[in-house]
């Protein structure tokens, strides 16, 4: 029972991900962190078969860290999403496709603006405002789509996110327990508590 939320505001995009690992009705690990810094102004939120998750998860940090190191500047958002959308739709079309749902959130240090992408495990990339993935989305997306505002302060959008994971908290049959949350703005990667 993943859940992942992103929302986007005056310079910044916050992602959140819970920290629960778990197989069927077993939980395995309550502190894991499913949100990998890719750059440092760019991370990835990510849900989904967990074998799947972890390795597509370091292949795409390491490929992108290559990026850097041979042009000697990271890649921008909307390329590092385009790079991953291309990556998920290369592996569907093979025997081993990589059954994984993201959330990519940075901020472009060229045009200083804050990025959303919501990918899924078929190589669907969309730029949004605010993305859920995982059974929180039912209850999330709607939250998001009455009180998200995308000139909020830092303070009002964690005060939307807040509002969204406790109403997950609230009605969803399975508590998926805590969260972690990462703030990317033009300062760079923070963890903020909730």
């Amino acid at each position: 029972m993943e859940t992942s939320f992103a929302l986007t505001g005056k310079g910044y995009v916050i992602v959140a991900a819970d920290t629960t690992a778990a197989r069927s009705i077993v939980k395995m690990q309550i502190d894991q962190d499913k949100i990998k810094e890719l750059s440092p102004h760019l991370l990835m939120a990510y849900s989904g078969e967990p074998g799947d998750t972890v390795q597509f998860a370091e292949y795409v940090e390491r490929n992108i860290r290559l990026y850097q190191i041979r042009n000697l500047y990271p890649l921008r958002p909307a390329a590092a999403a385009s790079w991953i959308r291309r990556s998920i739709a290369e592996s569907l079309r093979s025997r081993n496709a990589y059954s994984v749902n993201l959330l990519l959130g940075g901020y472009d240090t060229s045009s200083h603006t804050p990025n959303l992408y919501w990918i899924d495990y078929l190589g669907t990339v969309v730029e949004v405002p605010f993305a859920a993935h995982g059974y929180g989305s039912y209850f999330a997306l709607s939250l998001l789509d009455r009180y998200h505002d995308p000139e909020a302060s830092l303070e009002e959008g964690l005060a939307t996110l807040k509002r969204c994971i406790n109403e997950v908290s609230k009605r969803l049959v399975v508590d998926p327990g805590k969260y972690k949350v990462k703030v990317v703005d033009k300062s760079g990667i923070r963890e903020v508590e909730i």
